[in-house]
């Protein structure tokens, strides 16, 4: 699985065998999204899954599915919660559940201290993460510290090169 790895190791514990990850290995996986051009509501395969996309009623959708949007907040949230996991059970450490919860708004920029970009609108990702089991502080914090290395944050984070989409032919037409 893609996000049960992490890039980095823990430096203050010398027993920390590094963690392999896929994070670096270019991904074969497709993804194939269809839909009607009479409404929102989209098919979506990825591997073996079918998924729905849609809009909500209030806009113009028919809510069949969860938005773009709350498709994207789980990528990252599972994510998280994986290489978190996964680091607490190579430590040891008595992590008996994570819970991510995530909204996604746009804000100013002028709102954002810490953002470079000051002019126009930004998206904002807001999160929790709360552990439970019998952790002490200082796991907590490195486990909050493992969840923002998690492959999905580092690409959200990082420049991400989109290239316009290639055309192709439609196939059901005949020529």
């Amino acid at each position: 699985m893609d996000c049960l790895a992490l890039a980095a190791t823990d430096s203050r514990a010398e027993s920390e065998v590094p963690l392999m990850s896929t994070y670096d290995v270019p991904h074969e996986t497709e993804v194939v999204v269809r839909g009607s051009g009479l409404g929102f509501a989209q098919q979506i395969s990825a591997r073996s899954h079918r998924l729905v996309a849609d809009e909500p009623i209030s806009s113009g959708g028919s809510d069949t599915g969860p938005t773009p949007y709350d498709f994207l907040l789980p990528a990252l949230g599972s994510c998280a919660s994986m290489t978190v996991a996964l680091y607490a059970r190579r430590k040891t450490w008595p992590l008996e559940q994570v819970t991510v919860r995530l909204r996604h708004a746009r804000i100013h920029a002028a709102d954002c201290a810490e953002c470079e970009t000051k002019a126009g609108q930004l998206d904002r990702v807001e999160w929790t993460v709360q552990f439970s089991g019998t952790l002490t502080g200082t796991q907590r914090a490195r486990l909050l510290e493992i969840a923002q290395m998690c492959p999905v944050h580092r690409t959200l984070r990082s420049g991400i090169d989109i290239p316009a989409p290639a055309v192709v032919e439609d196939e059901s037409r005949e020529s």
